[in-house]
């Protein structure tokens, strides 16, 4: 291992589930996304009750277009008139509003020798999720970088074509990944899984990688990830993993998840454990008004100080995820947040939110 990467220099990044100093978001602006001004509505609104919900537990930087910041701020106040942390605007340029993928994975490790504080940011390459036609990243592909600079975070820019969606740690030495995301030839083209591996080591502290074949079949549409691992699986203490659950055979992912989770049960973690694999059953909704699947999933939530914020859909099954979560994060409360507005622009909560860990 190179002698100046993160992993060399001690640094890693922590779990999700470990303290925060702050989320950061970016605020919906105008794009190929958020087409019309009652899409670009919805989509603030929804993003905005997010944010409001994480601000009862920990403060909230929120990007914002220039020219935006008005619209931000009365989002905000719709959505939380007093909420029990800051939310802070920052004007920056944007594409999109997808933060888990173009912010930076912020990474903890010692304090300088010169007294700087342990913070550091992993800043992959941003390419519109492979150079899809649809998208734009002539800003995105910046904002990892500002928002280093802004936490005061020394910044390692990576070669590899990633984003934050597609990787979940346990903070204890494990990564997962998805084949078609960071094999992906319109990210990674040539690259190996054994290269691959030995950069996301290299810059998360990490020493294990449980490779999933693919992720969810609406994921692979327009405006899909080709992949996502956040959207199928997530760590919930190392050692344990929740695992999204299709159970409909009608459901082109009854089977997608039915691999996964076996695949799951068959792999062991960093410290040679086998995982324990918690399902959490889709909603019973299963196809949109259009007949396509859906990928609703209660996998694609957000773990800040304090609570889970959970993606609902007004469905029977959302308190029954609810409940699992609960139990997986005792001393945390549980926020049913509803996401559908931001599944239908192609992701969810955890897509929206970027932890910066507490040095």
């Amino acid at each position: 291992m190179p002698a100046d990467t993160p992993a060399a220099l001690g640094y890693a990044m922590p779990a999700e589930w470990e303290p925060h100093e702050r989320t950061w978001m970016a605020f919906p602006t105008r794009n190929d996304t958020f087409d019309t001004a009652e899409g670009l509505e919805a989509a603030r609104t929804a993003w905005s009750a997010v944010a409001a919900a994480v601000a009862g537990h920990e403060p909230v930087s929120l990007v914002v277009a220039p020219g935006d910041v008005e619209a931000a701020r009365r989002h905000l106040k719709a959505a939380a008139p007093a909420p029990a942390h800051p939310v802070t605007l920052t004007e920056l340029p944007l594409d999109d509003a997808w933060m888990r993928d173009i912010g930076p994975t912020f990474l903890t490790g010692p304090a300088s020798p010169t007294g700087e504080h342990g913070l550091a940011a992993a800043d992959w390459v941003f390419n519109g999720w492979g150079a899809q036609d649809w998208a734009s990243w002539e800003d995105d592909q910046h904002v990892a970088e500002h928002l280093a600079r802004l936490a005061g975070a020394r910044r390692f820019a990576s070669r590899l074509v990633n984003e934050g969606g597609g990787i979940h740690v346990d903070g204890a030495g494990t990564v997962l990944l998805t084949e078609t995301v960071q094999l992906d030839p319109g990210r990674n083209p040539g690259l190996t899984k054994a290269e691959v591996e030995a950069e996301i080591h290299a810059h998360l502290g990490t020493s294990h990688a449980i490779w999933l074949p693919r992720g969810l079949t609406r994921d692979y549409d327009a405006y899909g990830t080709r992949g996502h691992v956040d959207i199928v699986a997530a760590f919930l203490r190392p050692g344990v993993v929740a695992a999204h659950h299709q159970p409909d055979p009608g459901h082109p992912d009854h089977e997608v998840t039915r691999e996964i989770i076996a695949l799951l049960r068959a792999s062991t973690d960093a410290a040679g454990r086998p995982l324990e694999v918690v399902e959490i059953t889709a909603p019973t909704a299963t196809h949109d008004a259009d007949g396509a699947p859906l990928d609703w999933s209660y996998i694609n939530h957000y773990v800040c100080n304090g609570a889970v914020v959970l993606c609902a859909f007004d469905d029977p099954r959302d308190q029954q995820a609810a409940d699992v979560l609960a139990r997986a994060y005792p001393t945390r409360a549980v926020h049913l947040v509803d996401a559908r507005e931001i599944f239908a622009n192609g992701g969810g909560i955890h897509c929206i939110t970027q932890q910066q860990p507490r040095v």
